[in-house]
């Protein structure tokens, strides 16, 4: 059974940093991409940032400058480093990934981490 266990989220002060992980366990198949979108109360799940198999990394422009995802593959490992952290960065911060199986993509989630940015 496919794993993700998030870590790192908490209470930041404006200006402040964060570094969330993501570890995935439970898979015999290589992991492609893999990333991290957050949900604010009252809006949609939205893509913060992704990283490719090849290390190519994809940002939300909210958070270009500020934010850098990082992938271990070696450890089934994403992390997201958060720079200049501001109140609208205050969410609930998701890992992602997806495998393919055969010709079939498959996605996981992980239950969440909270990140709030308040002073």
């Amino acid at each position: 059974q496919v794993r993700l266990v998030e870590s790192g989220g908490g209470l930041v002060q404006p200006g402040g940093s964060l570094r969330l992980s993501c570890a995935v366990s439970g898979t015999a198949f290589s992991i492609r991409g893999m990333g991290w979108y957050r949900q604010a109360p009252g809006k949609e799940r939205e893509l913060v940032a992704a990283i490719t198999s090849g290390g190519v990394p994809n940002y939300a422009d909210s958070v270009k400058d500020r934010f850098t995802i990082s992938r271990d593959n070696a450890k089934n490992t994403v992390y997201l480093q958060m720079n200049s952290l501001k109140p609208e960065d205050t969410a609930v911060y998701y890992c992602h990934i997806d495998i393919m199986v055969l010709t079939t993509t498959l996605d996981y989630w992980g239950q969440g981490t909270q990140v709030t940015v308040s002073s």
